[in-house]
């Protein structure tokens, strides 16, 4: 009887933390979406009115969906980059035992340890002394270099699940290094490789340190421009903004669970 009473009292103290934990991490975002439909002139919890004005006007508005689509770009192109060389480095350095591995490792992951602020003026002034001008193309490497220490480790993650076995077996059977990466080992590591992919697009995306000190004048991306805006007005449509990316993330969300539910029905039968 005692031992129950504990055992109530112990699951509803971790149970009350964990509720007040949530509230706080989603409050602001639940009130930024419920501000994003005001009707009103100005940023103020709660809403006056409601309505979706903000929202037309942010289809309408081309200071803020010209500099979102230059976001999507450097995203989507330092993803594939990332996912690159990311891949290839952690299916390099995932079951290695040599010291230089270790050594490579912590050398790929510094860009996580590094303050924001300091590794973006450190790639500028990088760039300065090689006498690269500052250009989208830039902006894309920078953002590479942030997105890297992800994808290695959620790839080396899947690497190192994987059974070393069944790469033997295709070996051993004839197959060459290329067709079993092909037709096994990349099958087996994907939702590493997605889940990695995912996380590197949205830290690309939403980046502001390094887009700040490596974009150019005439590469205008999101964050940046959200971030000027802000600080002469309080613009509803930057609310509005953020109300689509956070329905954007969680439609992925749901595609990726309904998705990887089917995929786990298929590889159970």
């Amino acid at each position: 009887m005692q031992r129950n009473l504990i055992d109530r009292v112990y699951s509803g103290v971790v149970g009350t933390i964990t509720g007040l934990g949530m509230l706080l991490l989603l409050a602001p975002t639940l009130v930024v979406v419920i501000i994003s439909f005001t009707g009103g002139i100005t940023l103020k919890f709660p809403p006056p009115s409601w309505s979706l004005r903000w929202y037309v006007e942010l289809l309408q508005s081309q200071e803020i969906v010209e500099p979102a689509l230059t976001s999507l770009k450097i995203a989507a192109a330092a993803t594939i980059l990332s996912a690159i060389l990311g891949g290839a480095a952690a299916l390099g350095l995932a079951r290695s035992k040599l010291k230089i591995a270790r050594a490579l490792d912590a050398l790929f992951m510094s860009p996580m340890v590094l303050p924001a602020m300091a590794f973006g003026l450190s790639l500028l002034l990088v760039f300065n002394l090689l006498g690269i001008r500052l250009s989208a193309a830039t902006l894309v490497l920078g953002h590479t270099v942030i997105c890297v220490p992800f994808v290695i480790r959620m790839i080396g993650a899947s690497v190192q699940q994987l059974n070393p076995v069944l790469i033997t077996c295709s070996l051993s059977l004839g197959a060459s290094s290329w067709y079993t990466f092909r037709r096994i080992t990349l099958p087996l590591i994907r939702r590493g490789i997605v889940a990695s992919c995912s996380v590197a697009f949205l830290t690309s995306f939403d980046n502001v340190p390094v887009s700040l000190f490596l974009a150019d004048a005439r590469t205008e991306v999101l964050p940046i421009k959200l971030w000027a805006i802000l600080e002469g007005s309080l613009d509803v449509r930057v609310a509005a903004v953020s109300g689509v990316i956070v329905l954007l993330t969680l439609a992925g969300l749901v595609c990726a669970e309904i998705f990887g539910g089917v995929s786990r029905q298929i590889g159970s039968r």
